[in-house]
């Protein structure tokens, strides 16, 4: 019985990736509502409900929709996340970046703009309010 159990969650979470083979070439918008791995190239859009992942070697031109990022490979396009973006030592990466959490390693080749939320740290919040930069009376 656990074997079987073992490999009904195996497939399922395979089920739930897709991949786009080295070699393979894709133009044209992608959707899913699982994650996707390109190793290969895609020249289009792609919105994804999952995760995405795009492996060194591969390389998409459009913009990205999806709950993750990690781009190891090129990208040319915008990426919106609701969740965390990782840009790898190997990407060489062109576009506007917007996520829960951006995180860039050193290396990588970035030309865009980052877009994250984030708190400033009380220390920061402190010095900012009493340089009058707040509200007026």
């Amino acid at each position: 019985m656990m074997a079987r159990g073992s490999t009904t969650t195996r497939s399922e979470s395979d089920a739930a990736e897709s991949l786009i083979g080295r070699g393979a070439r894709i133009r044209g918008r992608v959707h899913g509502d699982g994650s996707l791995r390109v190793e290969g190239s895609v020249e289009g859009d792609i919105r994804l409900a999952g995760d995405l992942e795009i492996e060194d070697g591969a390389s998409v031109t459009g913009d990205v929709e999806a709950t993750s990022v990690v781009v190891a490979g090129q990208l040319t396009g915008d990426v919106a996340s609701r969740g965390p973006v990782t840009i790898r030592a190997t990407a060489q990466y062109a576009g506007n970046v917007g996520g829960s959490e951006v995180i860039l390693e050193e290396g990588a080749a970035f030309a865009g703009r980052i877009e994250a939320e984030f708190d400033l740290p009380p220390e920061l919040s402190e010095r900012t309010g009493g340089r009058g930069q707040g509200p007026r009376r």
